[in-house]
């Protein structure tokens, strides 16, 4: 029994064909722009860039909270000793870890992976840069380099940082960033 509401599968006539339509062609060359994020679009700005450290891998603990539950956090610190907490993944923090300790791996990381991709690819990690911070999420861009071209690629600032301590790539922050997110206590 058929309803009115069904909608029959027709098969395309030849009048239908890509060759015969009147409909124009789409710009292939536009799509990259189309599928890259709004993020990657931004229009570039001066930034003042300040180099930073990674200091470690920290847990966050607070009386009450289980064993393994405390959220996780990557210290950084700049040459003026002002220091910014970017809080992470408990994954991430020990890609983060793993990397700092040199800790060997039988099989590759994800992080490890995407270092020999590139490499393989004949393109290096040149700079890490943690630019923006809005309602309290950070925002990166992995600077990669290929045949003398260089293409900023956003990114978690978690993931960038894993990548640039395996690749040893220098960390940079926007001052505008480290203005806002700078704390005063000991750590």
């Amino acid at each position: 029994m058929k309803e009115e509401d069904d909608e029959q599968f027709e098969e395309p006539s030849e009048s239908d064909s890509l060759e015969n339509s009147k409909e124009e062609t789409p710009d292939w060359d536009g799509l990259d722009n189309l599928m890259t994020s709004e993020i990657e679009n931004r229009q570039p700005r001066r930034l003042e860039e300040k180099e930073v450290e990674v200091v470690g891998v920290y847990e966050h603990q607070e009386p009450g909270l289980p064993p393994g539950s405390a959220p996780a956090f990557v210290l950084l610190r700049d040459k003026q000793s002002r220091k910014v907490l970017i809080y992470v993944g408990r994954f991430e923090a020990y890609a983060i870890s793993a990397a700092l300790e040199n800790i060997p791996f039988d099989r590759p990381m994800t992080h490890d992976l995407l270092k020999s991709v590139l490499e393989r690819l004949g393109s290096r990690v040149e700079r890490i840069l943690i630019d923006d911070l809005w309602q309290d999420t950070y925002y990166a861009k992995i600077c990669v380099s290929t045949n003398g071209n260089t293409v900023e690629i956003d990114s978690r600032p978690s993931d960038a940082i894993a990548l640039a301590l395996r690749t040893k790539a220098p960390i940079y922050m926007a001052e505008s960033v480290i203005q806002q997110a700078a704390v005063e206590e000991d750590i």
